[in-house]
């Protein structure tokens, strides 16, 4: 069955927390977001990845829980084929006459499906919190934990079980006014879901890098956190220099596909970019 949850206005809305972050009902919708003062000053990493989901249209529709919780896009899974996400036992992506130009060039473990939420890396490199309730009662999820991979359950993209509704979305103040730099690459500029996305930010002093968070989505069945990269450039000037080696470290382990292979390049210079001192300013 499916059950309309537009009239709960307790799931809907921004609110400020104590510690100067912000809780977004599930339901709020991304225009909402993308358009939000607060959020804005704030968290400018969050409005810039709410406003380049899709097309406007679906922006006033869509919500911040909905582009979240979505599932794989993968077409095979979509249009119904038995592959191991449906229960099969094969990923039709992975064979040798597969369209595959948009799947996952890292942590494939027999699918190969990736995320396609733009919000998702943003809210990752934010370490924003989501809130899920079920009968039982509630429970607080980090985000990066929030979103599996086939390893731990394939046929789920995140931790959410029959009975669970995601409720609201904690950003805590830790990153607030930090420099941000999201980037989204698409085949077409609108109604179109990402190749690969990049959500970063980074705390500098000096001139050179303190801490940062980078996350990139489009190579994998959920955002992936550079946790390497990022322990990697701290301490280190924001320059040039630094961005080159992030961007060939992000990519090590890369095993693309037949028809991917493009992908590598493309996630090295979006991690490249989005530590430049000039595009994070």
């Amino acid at each position: 069955m499916v059950i309309d949850l537009s009239g709960i206005d307790a799931l809907r809305g921004i609110k400020a927390l104590p510690d100067g972050g912000v809780e977004i009902g599930a339901i709020t919708t991304l225009t909402t977001i993308a358009n939000d003062p607060v959020i804005k000053e704030k968290f400018k990493l969050l409005t810039d990845a709410a406003g380049l989901v899709a097309s406007p249209q679906i922006r006033n529709q869509g919500t911040l829980g909905g582009n979240v919780s979505q599932d794989t896009r993968c077409w095979y899974y979509r249009s119904g084929w038995t592959c191991y996400r449906a229960g099969g036992n094969i990923c039709y992506a992975d064979t040798p006459t597969a369209l595959n130009r948009e799947h996952a060039i890292f942590d494939a473990n027999r699918c190969v499906a990736v995320n396609p939420s733009d919000t998702a890396p943003a809210l990752v490199a934010l370490d924003a919190q989501m809130v899920v309730r079920n009968t039982s009662g509630e429970r607080v999820i980090p985000a990066e934990q929030f979103f599996i991979g086939p390893s731990i359950d394939i046929t789920r993209m995140t931790i959410l079980q029959p009975g669970d509704l995601l409720v609201a979305i904690r950003v805590p103040g830790t990153w607030a006014g930090a420099k941000f730099y999201f980037e989204k690459v698409r085949d077409r500029q609108v109604w179109d879901f990402p190749l690969v996305n990049v959500a970063s930010a980074v705390k500098v002093s000096g001139g050179n890098i303190q801490q940062a968070r980078i996350v990139v989505n489009g190579v994998a069945a959920h955002p992936m956190r550079l946790a390497n990269v990022e322990a990697q450039v701290a301490g280190k000037a924001q320059n040039e220099e630094t961005a080159t080696m992030a961007g060939e470290l992000a990519v090590a382990g890369a095993q693309p596909l037949a028809h991917n292979a493009y992908k590598i390049p493309l996630m090295r210079n979006l991690v490249r970019r989005a530590l430049r001192a000039e595009a994070t300013s």
